[in-house]
């Protein structure tokens, strides 16, 4: 039987930048938006606050750009600070590199199982879907999953008992599946 397992963000995910006020290197996300218009152009951030001084950083969304260009949705949602399009937009890689930042996602995601049980079946076959982009150590999940130490989960694949068609050394942020024999 296939046991479905989903790994859920729980929070926004920390920002990894270099504050400019104290030095510190991380920022809170809390989906709050700025947008600021100059005739028929827009230009908006998406508003980061250090965990170090609480100053607030800008993180450019739209520069410039014509008002008719924006799809209306999108800007009602930005005007009432919708923090799942903060998640969706804090996943673009495209903003990440044009604002020079990286995430942290320690302690912003949880993996549900569905229930212990398959703790005690010799032969597991799981699927792991990601409901958003997180970046994680297979090993941790299959670790997390079925109540094993990583050692012992490195141990299982390097006796070929935990098999997987994608590569479970380092990390992945997409949907897999895998084996693991007792």
């Amino acid at each position: 039987m296939l046991n479905s397992w989903v790994v859920m963000p729980t929070c926004l995910p920390t920002v990894l930048r270099r504050c400019h006020a104290c030095g510190s290197g991380r920022f809170r996300a809390n989906g709050k938006f700025r947008v600021n218009a100059n005739h028929k152009l827009l230009d908006a951030w998406l508003l980061v606050l250090c965990a170090g001084c609480g100053d607030t950083a800008k993180l450019t969304i739209l520069e410039r750009a014509h008002v008719r260009a924006i799809r209306p949705e999108l800007l009602d949602r930005m005007h009432d600070n919708d923090p799942n399009l903060a998640a969706e937009l804090l996943q673009d890689p495209v903003l990440r590199r044009r604002n020079r930042i990286a995430l942290d996602w320690d302690g912003a995601w949880r993996l549900d199982t569905g229930g212990s049980d398959h703790l005690g079946s010799e032969v597991i076959d799981v699927s792991v879907r990601f409901a958003a982009r997180i970046p994680l150590r297979p090993v941790r999940l299959i670790a997390d999953g079925c109540g094993l130490s990583r050692a012992e989960v490195e141990r299982l694949m390097a006796e070929g008992k935990v098999v997987s068609a994608v590569r479970l050394s380092g990390k992945v942020s997409g949907d897999f599946t895998f084996t693991l024999k007792r």
